[in-house]
């Protein structure tokens, strides 16, 4: 195959590559090396097999903008996909469930602006600085950061632990259900069925259906019995919203903050420990929004897009890309090409903020402000009360998962030292009464949430069951 002026014929198509097969151990444990590999053959834009159907990998920094940025010529919606209007896509791929869900992130069309505008508007009450919700949150997003710290040091002053299931996971899924104001035990299962999804296992379609029943249950509630919640909130903006369109959306919340987030407190961790130092030195001068910057450029995340389909043919980086095609968007691909073109130094404690890692464009990530918020205020609590943190096994044995969607770890094992001033409370019976008492006052949900806190870091809830 040989490229011609401006890149490859126009004649050679995507069905007509032999595409390299992305998801694999080394894409898992090294993704960099594939990404550098793909580019070094393809150049900004190459082909792969994505679980047994080919589509093209965006890797340039300069083309993903203008995709992002050009969401009219490169829109989302299944509807698109010509491969499978055609057929040719299996019924059972389990990629599918994620693609295909009619929330603000997957959905494609003019409605796109309609939804987001009721984005806006509920998430506004957590986000905007001066708004008591947001005070209030940030409060409680404190209040369980250092509840799970004493949970951990009640084991000891030092030891080992996984961090991921003591501490990144569990403190976004508390921050999860206060914004979703629920009252069933449902939002947990609801997480791990979204797991299941976003990492594409074999049971992805009906962890779809019961993620999507639990949503729309909690739809229903909130139609009935608005609160001080994002449901509400959303449904105060677009009253036409019928449940089963707001369960969606909340699906899409839940992924949002309790996965994203989650792994981004995880990334941020292993960041500041292994990487290059910026992250660590913007830490130190107490820079912690940088340093969350450092990791979404490096670690982000998110890893590949929603897929986009162009409505025309159109060249994109060496190849011409076919209308009704699948383009997604690989996030660490293109950040090693855009720090390439900065000549980033590893000695600069500032990062440049054009990453991609919020998205970019019209379509650009509702909630980044809040994830931000809970990133931070998780890290000022970890460096806080720790004079120690350090991985417990070699950075190169982390266990990530296998996922076209997220770039996160499965657990954190880290070896941690408490700061010599950490007091760690003892059990008071009056306290625990009033606690008690507290709780029983709460909605019913609140409680379960802070059981399944409590389960995750005591070991009574496998946390590698979501």
């Amino acid at each position: 195959m040989e490229r011609v002026s401006g890149g490859y014929p126009p004649d050679i198509t995507l069905e007509s590559l032999t595409p390299e097969p992305l998801l694999g151990r080394e894409y898992q444990d090294r993704p960099e090396a594939v990404h550098e590999r793909l580019r070094r053959r393809h150049g900004a834009v190459a082909p792969v097999d994505l679980l047994g159907v080919p589509v093209w990998l965006v890797l340039g920094y300069q083309e993903a903008l203008h995709v992002l940025q050009n969401d009219a010529m490169w829109p989302k919606g299944m509807q698109h996909w010509r491969a499978r209007n055609e057929g040719r896509v299996p019924d059972d791929w389990p990629v599918a469930p994620a693609l295909e869900a009619d929330n603000t992130m997957a959905r494609g069309g003019a409605d796109h602006a309609r939804y987001r505008t009721a984005w806006d508007a509920a998430l506004k009450p957590f986000q905007d600085p001066g708004h008591p919700q947001t005070r209030r949150l940030k409060d409680n997003i404190r209040r369980t950061a250092n509840e799970l710290v004493m949970l951990l040091a009640q084991q000891g002053r030092s030891g080992t632990a996984d961090l991921a299931a003591r501490f990144s996971r569990p403190l976004p899924l508390m921050v999860a259900g206060e914004l979703l104001g629920a009252s069933r035990a449902q939002s947990e299962r609801a997480l791990m069925d979204i797991w299941r999804i976003l990492d594409a296992g074999p049971d992805s379609a009906l962890a779809a259906e019961r993620v999507h029943t639990a949503m729309d249950a909690l739809a229903e509630e909130k139609r009935r019995r608005p609160g001080e919640d994002f449901p509400s909130y959303m449904l105060a903006a677009q009253p036409l919203l019928t449940s089963s369109e707001l369960a969606h959306e909340l699906t899409m919340l839940m992924g949002m903050i309790s996965d994203h987030a989650g792994i981004l407190i995880a990334n941020a961790v292993v960041e500041i420990i292994t990487g290059d130092g910026r992250a660590r030195a913007s830490l130190s001068a107490g820079m912690i929004r940088e340093t969350v910057n450092h990791v979404v450029l490096r670690k982000p995340p998110l890893a590949n897009f929603m897929p986009r389909f162009p409505l025309r043919d159109q060249r994109l980086g060496e190849y011409v890309i076919r209308a009704g095609e699948p383009v997604w968007i690989a996030t660490a691909a293109t950040h090693a090409d855009l720090r390439s073109a900065a000549g980033a130094s590893p000695d600069r404690a500032t990062s440049t903020r054009a990453h991609l890692s919020w998205g970019a464009g019209p379509r650009q990530c509702p909630a980044r402000e809040l994830a931000t918020t809970i990133t931070t205020l998780a890290l000022e609590c970890l460096f806080e009360h720790f004079a120690l943190l350090e991985l417990a096994v070699p950075a190169d044995q982390l266990p990530w998962r296998s996922s076209p969607f997220v770039r996160g770890l499965r657990s954190l094992p880290i070896r941690y030292e408490l700061r010599a001033d950490y007091e760690i409370p003892s059990p008071d019976p009056s306290v625990a009464a009033a606690k008690r008492t507290a709780s029983e006052e709460r909605p019913a949900q609140a409680s379960t949430l802070r059981r399944l806190l409590a389960g995750t870091v005591t070991g009574t809830i496998d946390p590698h069951s979501f």
